[in-house]
């Protein structure tokens, strides 16, 4: 037991974002068995209340993109705070996102406040936010596993997902998962993890 938590950690350390990805496919077989992980996580009397959209169409892709660097270019430009922006400036972002081009599969997670049935009856679902966000933490987890990289996108307002993949109305976008492959030669920002004492308590 000591040793596959040492192992896990050890394997999970290694996790890192990425924003430049390789544009070499990702087999169908590993995103399925991901998003079959992701929906094991625990959730508000099991409503289970999140769909998994997973976009690999070239002319869909470059529809998100071109819609998020809109979001974007407002959220550098005006929403954003000096603050923000110099809790930033480390990681090199800017409004421009090529990965949601390049990277071979973006996973689109949504939200739902209710769940309809095949009657068409809704259901309201319970703690949404925390079990989709459980969800996409094992999502991602499942996704380093099988040695692919991942980058959490969050352009806010995210309602061009919604209108471009076509979901209902009782569905909200949660986050954009980029995943694939590091391009040759990727680099990441030289950033530490707060050691144990710092982020637990045991009494």
């Amino acid at each position: 037991m000591q040793q596959q938590a040492r192992e896990f950690y050890q394997l999970m350390s290694k996790r890192r974002s990425v924003r430049d990805f390789s544009d070499q496919p990702v087999p169908a077989s590993v995103l399925e068995d991901a998003i079959l992980a992701a929906g094991t996580a625990p959730s508000g009397a099991n409503m289970q209340p999140w769909h998994f959209v997973v976009v690999q169409d070239s002319e869909v892709k470059q529809k998100i993109r071109e819609a998020a660097e809109i979001e974007e270019r407002e959220l550098y430009e005006n929403r954003a705070s000096e603050e923000w922006l110099d809790a930033l400036a480390p990681l090199g972002t800017d409004a421009n996102k090529p990965f949601l081009e390049t990277a071979p599969a973006l996973i689109a997670i949504f939200l739902k406040k209710v769940t309809i049935d095949e009657q068409g009856e809704k259901h309201k679902n319970y703690y949404t936010s925390e079990s989709v966000g459980i969800a996409t933490g094992v999502l991602i987890t499942a996704l380093h596993n099988a040695g692919l990289a991942t980058l959490t996108h969050t352009p806010s307002p995210m309602k061009f997902l919604s209108q471009i993949l076509e979901r209902p109305s009782h569905e909200r976008p949660f986050l954009l998962l980029v995943t694939g492959y590091p391009a040759a030669g990727t680099l990441v920002p030289d950033i530490k993890r707060l050691p144990l004492d710092k982020i637990a308590t045991f009494i």
